[in-house]
């Protein structure tokens, strides 16, 4: 329920983003590429499979068990995985967004 209301959030917050820009630039494609770009940030932050990736690095390449799956489940009944901290992974999505933040906000700003 928590990752609806935050998925729910940030969809309000993108629209207003993407009204701001429609208003600022009076461009619809500008305002396209708002919300693909936002869409995509926030599906990549809401949508992944966390016990997947909150494996070892190393073992990335091979399927999640069940047995894993459940084990996963197990010790995050009780606080909220998607706030743990792990440094490729935080690496990774700091180059990601500043790349296409960098991106998108010299295409809106042109």
């Amino acid at each position: 329920m928590a990752e609806d209301a935050a998925l729910k959030s940030s969809l309000v917050f993108l629209a207003a983003a993407v009204v701001l820009v429609g208003i600022s630039t009076h461009s619809f494609k500008k305002m396209a590429v708002t919300y693909l770009v936002g869409v995509f940030a926030i599906a990549g932050i809401l949508l992944p499979d966390w016990c997947f990736f909150d494996r070892n690095f190393s073992r990335w390449i091979s399927p999640v068990t069940e047995e894993e799956r459940e084990s996963y489940r197990i010790s995050t009944a009780s606080r909220n995985p998607r706030f743990r901290i792990y440094p490729i992974r935080l690496a990774v999505y700091a180059i990601v967004y500043s790349v296409a933040l960098y991106k998108w906000w010299k295409f809106v700003s042109t």
